[in-house]
């Protein structure tokens, strides 16, 4: 049988670096997701649709969120959406899966995963759920549900969400899955796929190749590695096949630029002009070097207008490293006297103090000195 593994489609999003009419398409795409994860499922002619968490962002979403998301699920009737809760929408007193719009919108191929019973899918395969009840669980939800479970011989798929042991640094924390346990269920023969969600990267965890984060269907951060994907699942007794698919079309993407000369800002124009679908893109630039005046006013220019091409552009502070220097050219078509002249004198030895956070405030008014002379002339 076949069936899609999906994950984390915090449905209702907000980035904060999204400005004006980016946040609008960037919620939109989102949704388009839902529907194209269904047209992908029945073109794949898969059974039905796991959803391993976080479907929604939060428990109080928009109404016109939560109506389009059904009625994109609802376009394909013909396939089943499973939904498991997570801790973005955990399955507590105030759940949207349990508000009025979500009973009265929720179309029959709908099914909220609220327990850990396990749910005939189809003849001889069986899900167990792991949903969160609430935020913060102090057990590990995925082995309580595989130890409840009583024996069977259908096929089962875990359905769980959250961090895996393996990847945390925190030790201690009560919740992580034991993605040890997981393996030897798998080798028992007691569980014989594990779709998890909580990671936005597509990741093969463990070693039986049974054990998988789908990731998101559009990525939300610089840090995910490969994103915007679903599984598509084959699994019959004793053998499995999952093959990612790319269904995401944004793209968040860190570059690291090292500026000395008008060819490093040639360099720097080229890569950005290169960029595929720019309205879709969210780009980090790590900026290193010395410039000019002119060159940083020259650089200023540029960056100004890929930000109004571009979905977002943020340059990255912690790493960026950017010095203006004036040379001695464009200090004498200035042409200061008097207290203006002095003033920039300050600002170029300020330019070079040992407090890196001094320097730059001095460059900048160095360069914004620089730009207003010139401007008035």
């Amino acid at each position: 049988m076949r069936f899609i593994h999906t994950a984390d489609w915090q449905l209702g999003m907000t980035r904060h670096f999204l400005d004006g009419e980016a946040q609008p398409r960037f919620s939109q795409a989102r949704l388009d997701a839902v529907g194209t994860i269904g047209q992908l499922a029945v073109d794949e002619g898969c059974e039905f649709v796991i959803a391993s968490g976080d479907v929604f962002e939060s428990n109080q979403i928009d109404r016109q969120v939560l109506t389009r998301a059904l009625d994109a699920m609802a376009a394909t009737p013909e396939v089943t959406f499973y939904l498991l809760p997570g801790n973005h929408d955990p399955l507590n007193a105030a759940s949207i899966f349990r508000s009025n719009t979500f009973r009265e919108r929720r179309p029959p191929n709908v099914v909220v995963l609220e327990d850990s019973v396990p749910i005939q899918v189809a003849e001889g395969v069986e899900l167990v759920a792991a949903p969160w009840m609430s935020r913060r669980p102090l057990q590990d939800l995925v082995d309580q549900a595989c130890a409840a479970a009583a024996p069977s011989a259908a096929l089962r798929i875990m359905v769980g969400h959250g961090a895996l042991d393996s990847r945390s640094p925190d030790a201690m924390d009560p919740a992580l899955i034991s993605l040890q346990r997981l393996e030897v269920r798998i080798q028992s023969g007691d569980i014989h796929y594990v779709a998890l969600g909580d990671r936005h990267s597509t990741t093969d965890e463990g070693t039986t190749g049974r054990v998988w984060y789908s990731g998101a269907p559009e990525p939300t951060d610089y840090r995910e590695e490969d994103t915007g994907n679903v599984l598509v699942v084959d699994l019959e007794p004793g053998q499995i096949e999952v093959a990612p698919r790319s269904v995401g079309r944004w793209c968040f993407r860190q570059h690291p630029s090292h500026l000395t000369s008008d060819a490093d800002i040639d360099s720097l124009e080229q890569w950005l002009d290169a960029l595929d679908d720019k309205q879709r893109a969210v780009i980090k630039l790590s900026l290193v070097g010395s410039l000019s005046l002119c060159q940083k006013q020259r650089l200023d220019r540029l960056l100004d207008h890929f930000a109004d091409l571009l979905a977002a552009l943020e340059t990255w502070e912690r790493r960026s490293d950017l010095v203006v220097v004036p040379d001695d050219a464009e200090i004498s078509t200035l042409g200061l006297s008097g207290f203006a002249s002095d003033a920039l004198g300050d600002l170029r030895e300020l330019a070079q103090s040992p407090d890196p956070a001094e320097a730059v405030r001095a460059q900048n008014a160095t360069a914004l000195l620089h730009r207003l002379v010139n401007s008035a002339s």
